[in-house]
């Protein structure tokens, strides 16, 4: 069951640093949004807000609200770790737990938040996720062996498949394939358009044509320079953002002119 984002009026602060400022989006269920823009313009750490991975950082808090469904993810009393179950993350650098085994990296969060789970149960949950991140042709005859033994494209779909076994309703992927060779970005944007069938998938990318492929909305960021925080330029569909953006400097930066 996927749900909707809304976000207002979303301040990031590190410590006294405004590092976003003033970013209102409503990211729609069941789609793909790509957030794109210059390095270093606030993507990353919004995305982090958007499951409280921001707060892992001493220091690090948020003015504004992060709605999932009409429910403020910073409201008084909810527990991060629950906000992280329903919004999942994907990193950049695949990080399968290397010492685990295929089968239990794809259960260590269900694991990691205590849910009992019988062995038929667990068997099928990992060929689920598995079959749900494309995987499951290519590991089936191996799931005892560990997930360090997989190529990087594979990882990352380990990576993809141990997110969606905790059966969130959005998915968000901090620039996934960037570590990945061509062929295995393309395995990862097939499933991405997969995804959007059962998740709100929230994307960041450096890769335009990425952001092109694989997105239904795009958001761009960018920054007034060092020191001054990022803020949210434009938001619209992606045809939109590249073909006709409203903004000039939205322009440019899809035109390949900065950043």
């Amino acid at each position: 069951m996927s749900k909707r984002i809304d976000v207002k009026d979303l301040n990031v602060y590190y410590g006294n640093f405004l590092a976003v400022e003033g970013v209102n989006i409503n990211i729609e269920a069941k789609s793909v949004t790509a957030f794109i823009g210059p390095s270093g313009c606030g993507k990353s750490t919004f995305l982090r807000t958007l499951n409280r991975m921001h707060e892992v950082l001493p220091g690090a808090r948020v003015e504004g609200e992060v709605l999932l469904d009409g429910d403020n993810l910073y409201g008084h009393g909810v527990d991060p770790v629950t906000v992280r179950t329903q919004v999942g993350m994907v990193f950049q650098r695949p990080n399968p737990f290397p010492t685990m085994s295929i089968r239990d990296n794809v259960l260590a969060g269900v694991k990691l938040n205590n849910k009992k789970i019988t062995k038929g149960a667990a068997d099928a949950l990992v060929e689920k996720s598995l079959r749900g991140a494309n995987l499951w042709n290519e590991v089936k005859d191996r799931l005892e062996k560990p997930g360090s033994g997989l190529s990087g494209g594979q990882q990352q779909r380990l990576c993809i498949a141990r997110a969606i076994a905790v059966e969130p309703q959005v998915i968000l992927m901090d620039e996934p394939c960037s570590a990945l060779d061509p062929i295995s970005t393309l395995a990862v944007e097939d499933l991405i358009n997969e995804l959007k069938d059962e998740y709100t998938v929230v994307i960041v990318t450096h890769n335009m044509q990425q952001a092109a492929r694989v997105s239904d909305k795009t958001a761009f960021f960018n920054i007034a320079g060092t020191g001054k925080p990022g803020k949210l330029i434009e938001f619209a569909d992606t045809t939109t953002i590249f073909n006709n953006p409203s903004q000039k400097a939205t322009e440019d930066y899809v035109s390949g002119r900065f950043g």
